[in-house]
């Protein structure tokens, strides 16, 4: 029941977190930075937020250290938005699955044209 309850909470903190760290000012912050994943402890104490940026890995990198900075304004918003009795200390870490997952599709587009070719090769 208790890993019912967590996954529950971090989906809960996806959503909020996405809506407050679209509300922040700060320049070090990209807009095209997105959460990729949230893992709550056990004890709902320690929060790991994994960010990324379509800008690429130093942008994030720049971004977690913007994000570090306004934890404080962080965790006074997700405690408003989310009834919780003790908000998780967040920890923001840079992850590059965005810039990851884009050179994978890339290379899987200049694979696709050879294999629809051979396969048209084949019909007639």
């Amino acid at each position: 029941m208790a890993s019912f309850n967590i996954s529950r909470t971090e989906e809960d903190l996806f959503r909020e977190l996405t809506a407050v760290i679209r509300t922040l000012k700060d320049p070090r912050i990209d807009p095209l930075l997105s959460i990729v994943r949230v893992e709550l402890s056990r004890d709902m104490s320690n929060c790991k937020i994994y960010v990324s940026s379509l800008s690429g890995q130093t942008k994030a990198e720049e971004s977690a250290k913007g994000l570090r900075s306004a934890e404080g304004y962080i965790k006074r918003e997700v405690f408003h938005r989310i009834k919780m009795r003790k908000v998780p200390a967040l920890h923001f870490i840079a992850d590059d699955s965005i810039a990851h997952s884009a050179r994978i599709n890339e290379m899987l587009h200049h694979v696709q044209p050879s294999v629809v070719e051979d396969t048209q090769e084949e019909e007639q």
